[in-house]
């Protein structure tokens, strides 16, 4: 059985994930769907030979490592970087070295083993694929089962479901109000609300920014200009809000039991209780080893609320715009 935890931007998921991490048989995989070519990572065409082979050349690392640099948390990546902008990582991207990372002293040496092991597999689609080069990943590291999640994931929970149709999803949400505000705290962000709504550019050059800012230099400068944005409350309302729309509109296609929700608000105030329940339902393994005491001890209780920080208009604006979200997850304002 497959395995994700999926949530909006700034929700919780890393919390959660790294408290699954504590249990032992668990191979708990950090931002690796998130480190593919959006366009393609869910593509339905059978994946080449010549595709699987196409990360050798490092892209999806480069990719990954560009967006590293835009959270403002510096580059974390030891592989060496390109004399000029690379193309976006395509399907055969087989995962991110930040994933790698945190499995890892040496990333690199495994992200080359990786790659020879993807390469070795036949022409197939991306669903057999996957479940075949995560499910080698777990072996190589001693694991029993794995789990994935990324920032932002419940955005293409769609996808996720397409390619594992038997696995199980566990949605973390929060206040979408103070979800909305962290995000624009946050560069990565901040740039993703302006180019979508087209802040401080007309709508048409702000889609087309997408896939050529960093081309160019003055194209690089407008995203510095971007990052350094700090867009109105309500388009980060509206961002979070549109997310959740987008997972809800997965659901129709799973059967009640392979989807649950839990609350960032219960994982900090009662964590213990809280992941009794995701063990439940993921199905982790708890004989013989007392994970969940040293997952609670992550905790260092909730961020403080910046909601009540904000102008009275500012609030009503942000209100409106995480209103039909917060309904959807059976949130009161």
């Amino acid at each position: 059985m497959s395995r994700f935890v999926v949530g909006t931007g700034r929700c919780g998921s890393t919390l959660l994930s790294k408290m699954l991490a504590e249990c032992k048989p668990l191979l708990s995989i950090f931002e690796f769907f998130i480190g593919l070519d959006a366009t393609q990572r869910f593509a339905p065409q059978p994946l080449t030979e010549g595709l699987r082979r196409d990360p050798v050349e490092g892209r999806a690392v480069h990719h990954h490592g560009d967006r590293s640099r835009a959270h403002g948390g510096g580059d974390r990546l030891s592989l060496r970087q390109p004399a000029q902008p690379l193309p976006p990582p395509r399907p055969g991207a087989v995962g991110c070295h930040d994933a790698l990372s945190h499995m890892t002293d040496d990333p690199d040496t495994l992200f080359d083993e990786m790659i020879r092991f993807a390469s070795s597999l036949p022409t197939q689609t991306l669903s057999p694929h996957y479940h075949q080069l995560l499910d080698w990943l777990t072996q190589r590291m001693g694991k029993q089962l794995w789990l994935e999640r990324s920032g932002s994931s419940v955005n293409y929970l769609e996808g996720l479901h397409a390619c594992f149709p038997e696995a199980r999803f566990l949605q973390i949400h929060r206040d979408g109000r103070e979800a909305a505000l962290s995000m624009r705290e946050h560069a990565i962000y901040r740039l993703a609300v302006a180019l979508q709504y087209g802040y401080g550019e007309r709508m048409d050059q702000a889609t087309e920014a997408r896939a050529t800012l960093d081309q160019t230099e003055a194209g690089r400068q407008r995203i510095t200009k971007l990052l350094q944005s700090k867009p109105p409350v309500e388009y980060f309302g509206r961002y979070w809000t549109e997310q959740v729309i987008r997972g809800y509109r997965a659901l129709r296609k799973m059967n009640a039991a392979q989807y649950e929700e839990i609350r960032f608000e219960d994982l900090t105030e009662k964590p213990a209780e809280t992941l009794h329940f995701v063990s439940t339902f993921l199905e982790l393994p708890t004989a013989g080893d007392d994970w969940i005491a040293r997952a609670v001890q992550l905790v260092r209780g909730v961020p403080p609320p910046r909601f009540h920080t904000l102008s009275p208009d500012e609030q009503q604006r942000l209100d409106e715009a995480c209103r039909p979200g917060m309904q959807l997850l059976g949130r009161s304002g």
